[in-house]
């Protein structure tokens, strides 16, 4: 099975990496076009700023590539509010995978802090017969956040997360899944999500 990672500038890429080659899995690190396509499975992860990533993605050809792809598709992070609309961070027109947009966290009360850091329980919109395998990915389990930036729960969740507002801790669309959870540092819970994706 062939399986690439974008290569664009942003953070965090290799812990993915590693977690992929824990489940013995040698992915590419790449921003061919030609490989991406070829790939078994694609996975978009990274943290980072998304007018730089953006600026990045639509120089290299990397924003209609990601558009086009036909595999299963795994993004993670800002992979996955890359994959919205727009995004209120650098007020950044995005992929427009999902047709939402990102929205940054304003605090309500005191104790609530930006970003929103650490464990936090995401809960799965499995539609019972939706018969779509992506949705069985998450668990209603606690996955590990940092972001300062999120997607309002919309037609695409596919599990959601409280913190100062519910918000879209998954998006499913056709053949593109995102979270913005990071699997690669959640643990057993974690692992089990990026294994079902590879055997989708």
């Amino acid at each position: 099975m062939k399986v690439a990672i974008v290569k664009y500038n942003a953070g965090n890429i290799y812990s993915v990496v590693h977690a992929l080659k824990r489940l013995g899995v040698e992915p590419v690190v790449t921003d061919d076009a030609a490989l991406l396509r070829s790939a078994d499975k694609v996975l978009f992860p990274g943290q980072g700023e998304a007018r730089q990533a953006m600026t990045y993605l639509r120089d290299h050809g990397l924003d209609e590539v990601i558009r086009s792809l036909q595999q299963p598709v795994l993004g993670i992070c800002i992979g996955q509010q890359l994959m919205c609309r727009h995004s209120e961070e650098g007020d950044t027109d995005c992929l427009g995978i999902f047709p939402v947009d990102v929205l940054r966290f304003q605090p309500l009360l005191h104790e609530q802090k930006v970003p929103h850091m650490g464990w936090n329980q995401a809960f799965a919109n499995n539609a019972e017969g939706s018969g779509h395998e992506l949705e069985t990915l998450v668990e209603n389990e606690y996955y590990y956040f940092i972001h300062s930036f999120y997607v309002p729960v919309c037609e695409f969740t596919a599990a959601t997360c409280d913190y100062i507002v519910p918000f879209s801790a998954a998006l499913r669309r056709d053949n593109f899944f995102a979270t913005q959870f990071h699997p690669e540092k959640s643990g057993a819970v974690g692992e089990r999500l990026l294994r079902r994706f590879l055997e989708l």
